[in-house]
């Protein structure tokens, strides 16, 4: 009976280890930020991210990241990623992109950040897309990724930052500079025609230099002529009725 008894509790003592070996699977898996040695207001400093697999039937297709507080999209420069991957802003952060990743293989890209903010630690929520739609949100905090209190959950990624170096400031980005045209001033050549007879009708050839229409003194010759000879022909027409 001890022997039985013995046999039974080693079969009982592995299939709760394998059961809690394939609970823990899920768990074990995280989404992760790194930058060594990173300082608050540090500046141009490597930021390494990474997301394990949970998919046993799709890869990773994308991963969105919320940025916190004193980042903004402008602010980051992606660097390396995996192959055929691309980097897109977004209203609150970006998203990594491509191609998807083979069945369990993990997300690793790195992007540079401008400047670090004046903080303790930074947090990075993030959401990881399958090529079949499925969604990991890595975006609890630590209060809430223990609320099970067994540790399971999707933590947000965390970094966390020494003091800043003596004398370190923020340096705000320089503002971007729209090019402006100058008014011309009143007077220049812009506020003129090209051609100064163009704001001048074109000369009627129809008139004369006094201005006058040329068809005017020729009427009045014309009359003048009519009427000299018919007057010549009323005189000689009296004279011969005299005679």
């Amino acid at each position: 009976m001890t022997r039985k008894t013995r046999t039974t509790a080693v079969a009982l003592s592995a299939v709760a280890f394998a059961i809690a070996v394939a609970a823990a699977g899920p768990a074990a898996a995280h989404a992760e930020v790194e930058a060594e040695g990173a300082r608050a207001l540090d500046k141009n400093v490597s930021l390494t991210f990474s997301a394990e697999s949970e998919s046993a039937s799709a890869g990773i297709s994308k991963l969105e990241v919320v940025l916190p507080e004193g980042i903004t999209p402008q602010d980051i420069t992606y660097e390396k990623g995996p192959q055929g991957w691309k980097f897109a802003p977004t209203g609150r952060g970006y998203t990594v992109s491509g191609p998807k990743l083979a069945v369990g293989e993990d997300a690793e890209y790195v992007v540079t950040v401008r400047q670090l903010p004046d903080a303790n630690e930074l947090v990075f929520k993030t959401l990881q897309s399958y090529s079949d739609g499925k969604i990991d949100r890595w975006i609890q905090l630590e209060e809430e990724a223990e609320g099970d209190g067994h540790g399971h959950g999707h933590p947000a990624p965390r970094l966390k930052l020494k003091a800043a170096a003596p004398g370190a400031e923020f340096v705000s980005p320089a503002p971007e500079e729209e090019p402006t045209t100058p008014a011309p001033s009143k007077g220049t050549a812009s506020d003129e025609p090209d051609d100064a007879s163009s704001a001048q009708p074109v000369a009627d050839d129809t008139k004369d230099d006094d201005g006058m229409p040329v068809a005017v003194p020729l009427g009045i010759v014309a009359a003048v002529l009519v009427l000299g000879g018919g007057g010549a022909w009323w005189l000689r027409t009296r004279r011969n009725r005299s005679a």
